[in-house]
């Protein structure tokens, strides 16, 4: 099981109702231009059966690359450490794994990894997740590739000295894009970036 710090559904709605996708419409304007530049046009809408509304998201238009990477248990070795993946907005309320809040409000993502040290064993057979940061304090497009100033930019989003990050990995085989669900109360979106077949857990629960 994927032990991430991931999203929880808001409090209002049950950890293991129903969801759906629909499209969205552009990126919010409180994206910087520059970043919001890099995004698609069009975005999905994140919603409970009964329609009410869980988040938006924006993915970019196209993925990074121009970097290779040696890194031990990476999936997405092409993609600079940092670099901008998408926009976010919650319109009320949620929480992540740990409980932390996170506020309503619009959010960039960027690609990091958990790092060797210890503390992330076993938390995933990955380490690669996306990092919350909120969209005020996330300007410039260029990557981030300092972790510690990542984490940083990220710690806002959780109101805690932990940052909030969603988890992804790269689909190598039998892709289908939309939304699915992953075992008991996780809900995974699945994007196309290019040759990229993005999966990003963007509702999830956790007992640990």
């Amino acid at each position: 099981m994927r032990t991430l710090l991931l999203l929880l559904p808001l409090l209002s709605v049950s950890v293991f109702a129903e969801y759906k996708i629909e499209p969205a419409g552009p990126p919010p304007t409180e994206v910087a231009p520059a970043i919001s530049a890099l995004l698609s046009k069009t975005g999905h809408k994140i919603l409970t059966t009964s329609g009410q509304l869980y988040c938006e998201i924006w993915f970019v238009a196209q993925p990074p690359a121009g970097h290779t990477s040696s890194e031990v248990d990476l999936m997405w070795k092409t993609a600079p450490p940092g670099s901008v993946i998408g926009a976010l907005k919650f319109h009320a309320e949620g929480h992540d794994r740990r409980g932390q809040i996170i506020k309503p409000g619009v959010y960039t993502l960027r690609f990091s990894m958990f790092p060797i040290n210890g503390d992330h064993q076993g938390v995933a057979p990955n380490r690669d997740f996306l990092v919350i940061i909120p969209a005020a304090g996330d300007q410039d497009p260029k990557p981030v590739p300092v972790f510690d100033a990542l984490m940083k930019m990220s710690r806002p989003a959780s109101g805690t000295p932990h940052p909030a990050v969603l988890s992804m990995w790269i689909v190598e085989s039998d892709f289908q894009p939309g939304l699915s669900q992953l075992g008991e109360s996780d809900w995974v979106i699945n994007h196309p970036l290019g040759n990229i077949k993005l999966a990003l857990i963007i509702i999830g629960k956790t007992d640990l």
